[in-house]
């Protein structure tokens, strides 16, 4: 075993009085933030961006699986690519992103109570 530390306080040794010359200083509490004010602008831009999540959302789901995939203009664009414009993993990863749209909808529809007066 060791011999103890001097520097150290023992569990048995009384507390030592504060230091006057070394004032501890206490940090103060958090600052008061005011709640923000929203304006109809900041609403109607939720909203918009909802609808608009919403709508990528569903038409990137469903748009690559319609037989309109195959006869549109960007298919045709480079008929190199149209070998990966059939592929079933590009459709599968745009639905995908469709997906994540909707989520990202679904979130901002929850978000949405921030303009909520309580």
């Amino acid at each position: 075993m060791s011999p103890p530390d001097p520097k150290m306080p023992h569990a048995d040794a009384p507390p030592t009085p504060p230091d006057p010359e070394n004032p501890v200083t206490v940090a103060p509490g958090p600052a008061v933030v005011p709640a923000p004010q929203y304006r109809w602008h900041h609403k109607m831009s939720a909203v918009l961006f909802v609808t608009f999540c919403l709508e990528l959302g569903f038409f990137l789901i469903i748009f690559p699986w319609t037989d309109y995939w195959d006869g549109n203009f960007f298919s045709s664009l480079v008929p190199e690519w149209h070998q990966y414009w059939e592929n079933m993993y590009l459709r599968g990863a745009l639905s995908g992103l469709g997906i994540l749209n909707l989520y990202i909808a679904f979130i901002e529809i929850v978000r949405l109570r921030r303009f909520s007066r309580h």
